[in-house]
């Protein structure tokens, strides 16, 4: 689990639709900024091209794309910075909150407050990603033995198959050459990101603590500044 919710959402009206919309599009913006700093051309810098497509499946309009990329040149803008932080939530499950800040005296507080109003309880630096290893996390779209070998065979470190995709784990240096070659074999590369991958899961199988979880998350989630939510647990829960 990522910080994506599989669980059912609730239907909301049009105003808290286009606010969430948003949202999303700080997000992906400030991604954006972030991996132009290698280079604003995104054919020679494929942090970029990915922040990019990323935010094109996102639906966001071409004019904000530019405009997180030309942040880099603007001086008057505010610098970002990437700053991760630790917690723990329900059942002793270990959280990592990526953010990308303007602001860390603003950021810090939120993220505090969003765990612990929801049951988490914020860590020290290093009690909690050392549960975790940095991998390259890339969803391609299909499933059979012949595709999990063809990924393979175009460098993944592992794949499998959940919920009618192909799940490809790379090492970080690799994400952007694989991603690129399977692609290049015609393949429906959904997503490309570096993730948290938990070293050794937390198995919450009730269904009280799941929803807990769930709510820490999603209150993280909701802050402009979180780009992603990263947990070590396996729900197992109906």
């Amino acid at each position: 689990m990522s910080g994506h919710s599989k669980w059912a959402t609730t239907h909301r009206q049009k105003a808290i639709v286009d606010a969430k919309r948003g949202a999303i599009f700080t997000k992906l913006g400030n991604q954006i900024a972030i991996a132009a700093r290698g280079g604003t051309d995104p054919a020679l810098n494929a942090s970029l091209a990915m922040a990019i497509e990323k935010a094109k499946a996102a639906n966001m309009p071409s004019a904000n794309i530019q405009r997180a990329i030309d942040r880099v040149a603007d001086k008057s803008a505010a610098a970002l910075e990437e700053i991760a932080y630790e917690g723990y939530g329900p059942g002793g499950v270990g959280i990592i909150i990526e953010t990308a800040t303007d602001n860390r005296n603003r950021t810090l507080p939120e993220v505090k407050t969003a765990l612990v109003k929801n049951g988490g309880r914020i860590a020290d630096a290093g009690s909690v990603a050392f549960q975790f290893t940095r991998k390259g996390v890339i969803t391609v779209e299909g499933t059979g033995e012949e595709l999990l070998l063809q990924v393979l065979d175009a460098g993944a470190e592992d794949a499998v198959e959940e919920d009618g995709e192909i799940i490809v784990y790379t090492e970080l240096k690799d994400l952007a050459s694989v991603r690129n070659q399977l692609a290049e074999q015609g393949l429906k590369v959904k997503d490309a990101e570096l993730r948290y991958i938990a070293n050794t899961p937390v198995e919450i199988a009730d269904t009280e603590t799941a929803q807990k979880l769930m709510k820490v998350v999603d209150a993280l989630d909701d802050l402009d500044d979180v780009v992603n939510v990263h947990t070590n647990a396996n729900i197992t829960a109906e």
